[in-house]
């Protein structure tokens, strides 16, 4: 039984394939929709999520399926003090598939020892986010045509920020990729992603503090937000929040093709007066989230 806890856990050539998949749902959804009639999927999530967890909902729905879940801890047994070891046992006797988000880092690859069915992680602290870098791997790929030879700058919160952490550790197997991070000296990539993938892969990167001093060598333009929910204290959140803020002028010596990524939610980070710029790829990229979703459900589910 194939779960998936962390992008690498997919190879290149099923990633390709999983693309190739959600490409025909966005171009024939009628052929799929009774693929997964009679299925379940339980979609735990300990933490909150709008994007993640609809998009999984809508992805089930839409293959002819049905979902049953939580959207946060309290309402769960959890608040009684089960494990999730428990509960994970349990709900895999009622699901074909569990969908899960927990603010605790590995607590997904828990969940695998002791599942009877696939695990998907859908976020697990600052640590991963598969699908979300499946989502954005598909918006690269229907945008660019390519994975080779791209610059990819990330802005904000890299530190905390799973889902650049996923998307570096799955494009770093591509050739010709370079990196670009843009943070503030507190929220850098953490040191053990740079010297595990791209140190030890030999991938060009450059570190800076100043977005528009880099902004006309990026392919791809990565934002995050500043997350709230992951400091310590309000103070050093309230100085960080608005260093990053992508305005028009930012834009001024941008390329023509730059593809604007975002995991959303957005917060502040992009103007809104960028939402109609041709460049600007994240609202797009979150309904690209449900195909490739579908697409991942049948693989796991192993619906042909």
């Amino acid at each position: 039984m194939k779960n998936l806890i962390d992008i690498l856990d997919l190879s290149t050539e099923e990633i390709e394939e999983l693309i190739q998949k959600a490409n025909d749902i966005i171009a024939h959804p009628e052929a799929y929709r009774e693929k997964c009639r009679y299925k379940k999927m339980a979609t735990l999530f300990f933490e909150p999520s709008t994007r993640t967890r609809l998009s999984f909902e809508a992805a089930m729905y839409e293959l002819g399926g049905q979902v049953l879940g939580f959207s946060e801890a309290q309402s769960s047994s959890v608040a009684k003090g089960e494990s999730v070891s428990d509960t994970i046992r349990v709900v895999s006797g009622y699901a074909d598939i569990i969908v899960m988000r927990h603010p605790k880092e590995g607590a997904p690859m828990v969940a695998t020892n002791v599942s009877y069915v696939p695990v998907v992680n859908a976020g697990d602290g600052g640590h991963n986010h598969p699908t979300q870098t499946l989502t954005d791997l598909l918006t690269i790929a229907r945008e660019k045509g390519r994975f080779d030879n791209l610059t990819i700058g990330f802005c904000g919160d890299l530190k905390f920020g799973r889902t650049v952490h996923s998307l570096i550790s799955a494009m770093a197997r591509y050739p010709g990729v370079k990196f670009v991070l843009v943070s503030p000296q507190e929220l850098k990539l953490p040191s053990y992603i740079k010297k595990e993938v791209l140190k030890k892969q030999g991938i060009p990167y450059v570190q800076t503090t100043d977005l528009e001093s880099v902004m006309a060598d990026l392919d791809i333009l990565y934002m995050t937000r500043v997350q709230r929910e992951r400091f310590f204290n309000e103070e050093d959140y309230l100085r960080l929040k608005d260093m990053y803020i992508l305005t028009p002028d930012k834009l001024a010596n941008a390329k023509e093709d730059l593809s604007i990524l975002h995991p959303l939610p957005r917060v502040n980070e992009i103007a809104t007066s960028i939402d109609d710029d041709p460049r600007a790829c994240y609202f797009k990229q979150a309904v690209y989230g449900k195909y490739i979703r579908m697409a991942l459900i049948l693989k796991l589910l192993e619906v042909d």
